[in-house]
């Protein structure tokens, strides 16, 4: 974790390779901005792709609202066979947690995603969430 990194303005690539038995899997990362004004952008990411992870913030009931509305959008419209993985994410924040965890696993379970909690700070459950996302591959 950067703590000079700020917040995805747009969208940035990376990759990461992940184990998985005895292979290894290289995701290709485009990680976009989830703000109403980069809505456009988002098909040109989405399409082809094997996975999604959707993010949200566990202290912002609003972040989870918003995150309702991007997995609708990928199913609508992002490819037929999309894995979707909801990431709960700022867990080292707890103590101000606004979005309880057995909603967002509700939600995750209802439309068939994979659902983890995670802390991008202290690199809680992102190795964890990767593995969980091969597996489907």
């Amino acid at each position: 974790f950067d703590h000079n990194i700020s917040p995805t303005i747009g969208a940035s690539f990376l990759t990461k390779t992940v184990p998985c038995g005895n292979e290894l899997h290289k995701f290709l990362i485009w990680d976009t901005a989830g703000q109403e004004r980069f809505h456009s952008l988002a098909p040109m990411y989405y399409r082809g792709s094997a996975a999604a992870v959707v993010v949200y913030d566990i202290t912002k009931l609003d972040s989870f609202q918003t995150l309702k509305k991007w997995v609708k959008e990928l199913k609508e419209h992002g490819p037929e066979h999309i894995v979707v993985a909801i990431a709960g994410n700022k867990t080292d924040l707890g103590d101000i947690r606004e979005v309880p965890t057995k909603e967002a696993k509700d939600f995750a379970e209802s439309i068939a995603a994979i659902f983890m909690e995670t802390s991008a700070r202290n690199a809680v459950n992102i190795e964890e969430l990767f593995q969980k996302i091969s597996k489907y591959h």
